[in-house]
């Protein structure tokens, strides 16, 4: 199953993407939310979706919101790419790299990037996301993808200055909102032949900056699952976003960073793409 919310911001509604069609479910669930993973929405979706009801389609022309409601918390895992380690002059790490994103900085797959005020470093990052199914507490590895309901597309966008030179914690440079554009859809397991052997990438006005594949991963998966699940619970709906590979701003001599009317292009495979317009921030 592929799923969608769509409609005005803080108004979405949950929906299906069946066939490139996109079909409204509000009818049957309020939303893509904590509640909706942990009381087994997804195969209360299925059942319906076998019954094969009449749902009303939703317009292209609607908004997509991002393809789960806000959840407790957003887990990004960095350097997860040696070669990204390698142009950002850090080293490869021997254990995941954990910060986090503020759950404001949600945003739809194609709403505006809001480059914060007094912002000169503001970068990219095409990431694969996923989403926790179910509680998770001390899992195991080998259990790890039970606890996985599905995957998504995310621009890890990030402000550098912010998160490289004001001190503390990267979480300052990464929470600012609109910096976690997520969708267009979830896709649940089943949707997705192999998670490690995904083709990424991402254009800027154009122009390919990042390309690389999933099976590059340092980390894959359900190590990163069992892992975060040592130090965390991870609930329902929770967003876990994997990593960058090489060619963010930050990596060019002299870097690139998004000023106002750029556009992001950004896709991997069967998870769609996604398109952002840099904005300034304005009241």
């Amino acid at each position: 199953m592929k799923l969608i919310r769509f409609g005005a911001v803080g108004q979405e509604k949950p929906g299906v993407l069946i066939d490139d069609v996109r079909y409204d479910v509000s009818a049957y669930f309020q939303d893509f939310n904590e509640a909706f993973f942990a009381n087994d929405g997804l195969a209360q979706l299925e059942a319906l979706l076998a019954t094969k009801p009449s749902l009303p389609v939703v317009a292209d022309s609607e908004r997509l919101g991002s393809c789960v409601a806000r959840p407790s918390k957003i887990v990004c895992i960095g350097l997860n790419f040696a070669d990204h380690a390698r142009e950002t002059g850090a080293a490869v790490p021997t254990e995941p790299v954990i910060f986090f994103k503020a759950s404001t900085a949600l945003s739809g797959p194609n709403d505006p990037i809001i480059i914060p005020r007094n912002s000169t470093k503001t970068d990219w990052e095409v990431e694969l996301a996923f989403v926790i199914g179910k509680k998770a507490q001390y899992v195991e590895e080998a259990e790890a993808l039970d606890y996985v309901a599905g995957y998504c597309l995310h621009n890890d966008v990030s402000e550098r200055e912010y998160q490289l030179e004001r001190g503390g914690n990267w979480s300052k440079g990464k929470g600012c909102d609109s910096f976690a554009p997520i969708g267009p859809f979830l896709a649940t397991q089943d949707e997705i032949g192999d998670v490690n052997n995904l083709g990424m990438w991402l254009k800027v006005n154009g122009k390919q900056f990042q390309t690389s594949n999933t099976n590059q991963l340092i980390f894959k998966i359900p190590t990163l699952v069992s892992y975060l699940s040592q130090f965390m619970t991870l609930l329902p709906g929770d967003i876990i976003s994997t990593g960058t590979p090489h060619g963010v701003g930050l990596g060019f001599n002299p870097p690139i960073y998004l000023k106002a009317g750029d556009v992001v292009e950004l896709g991997i495979d069967q998870l769609g793409t996604s398109s952002q317009v840099a904005k300034n921030w304005e009241r």
